[in-house]
């Protein structure tokens, strides 16, 4: 059958325009609809944007800016929650703002992954106890060890959610394990003619108990009394003695929340002062922990070295 000229390009396009709409749905419906992500920390937006590469998104849960540890949960953030399909928890301590920020949302019962599930934790030192029973140090991520079986931990999590990308995820996990245990060699190959264990260190807070025991090191004391809390002036005096009498060589202070008492510390106990960061302040970035790890394993190295010549 033959149509006039101007039919037939009528057709052509109403052809045209068909095939392009089903062919733009069909795609729509092959791709899956990538998860969306809430982290709760700075280190977890590393893990988990390092997990998923461009396959998912990684929301963080509190704007950057905010300590996590003073945090009190905003209407904004909360209704965040409800734009989530899955959040990544600390959950042993350091973001337990997040269970209130979730009750109130509404998505209450929206998945969970616990990064620490599987992760040998360590007691509390120099923090006060929040009720009965043991009280765990938090700062889980300050080990590259306890890092990776956290990371691992989340991508085999994820991957239950995202079948499609389990694969990716799992590869992801390793590949960035693997880039962590090298940072970890470098240092510790640093100090082959080291005996860091004989250093007898004190930190400012509890936070960097497992960042030390990589280099075999325990804390011999804590000056805070619980974290976030400056000591009385007469806990500065008993901890100023302490370390005299205890022979204390060096203490690890906080970078990025450095404290008024401590130069009291320093120039009252001629002890070398050595400054850590627990990575939960500035922005969210892909890289952020393991530039900032970098920079603490370095900074252990040097203290040891300084102090064992």
């Amino acid at each position: 059958m033959s149509f006039p000229r101007p039919l037939r390009r009528l057709l052509l396009c109403l052809l045209v325009t068909l095939s392009t709409t089903t062919l733009s749905s069909f795609a729509h419906a092959a791709d899956p609809q990538r998860l969306r992500i809430g982290i709760t920390l700075h280190p977890y937006y590393s893990f988990v944007s390092n997990i998923v590469g461009d396959l998912a998104d990684v929301v963080p849960l509190i704007p950057a800016g905010f300590n996590p540890h003073a945090y009190e949960p905003r209407a904004e953030d909360i209704k965040r929650i409800g734009e989530l399909d899955v959040i990544v928890l600390n959950g042993v301590g350091h973001d337990d703002f997040a269970d209130r920020m979730i009750a109130a949302s509404e998505k209450p019962d929206i998945p969970l992954i616990e990064a620490n599930a599987n992760v040998p934790l360590l007691s509390a030192t120099g923090m006060a106890a929040r009720g009965a029973g043991k009280v765990v140090n938090p700062h889980t991520f300050l080990s590259i060890s306890a890092s990776i079986t956290q990371i691992n931990t989340i991508a085999r999590e994820l991957g239950k959610l995202d079948p499609a990308n389990a694969r990716a995820y799992s590869q992801n996990a390793r590949a960035y394990g693997k880039h962590l245990r090298t940072l970890r060699a470098e240092a510790l190959t640093k100090l082959s003619q080291n005996k860091g264990a004989e250093l007898r260190v004190a930190t400012i807070h509890g936070a960097y108990d497992y960042l030390l025991r990589e280099f075999g090191l325990e804390v011999t004391a804590v000056v805070e009394p619980a974290h976030g809390i400056e000591p009385s002036p007469s806990q500065l005096k008993k901890t100023i003695d302490q370390l005299t009498d205890l022979d204390v060589q060096v203490i690890f202070s906080e970078m990025d929340f450095p404290s008024s008492y401590v130069d009291t510390i320093q120039r009252e106990s001629g002890v070398k002062l050595y400054a850590l960061t627990h990575i939960s302040y500035g922005e969210y970035e892909t890289r952020k922990y393991e530039e900032e790890m970098a920079k603490n394993l370095d900074t252990v190295v040097r203290a040891i070295q300084d102090n064992n010549p």
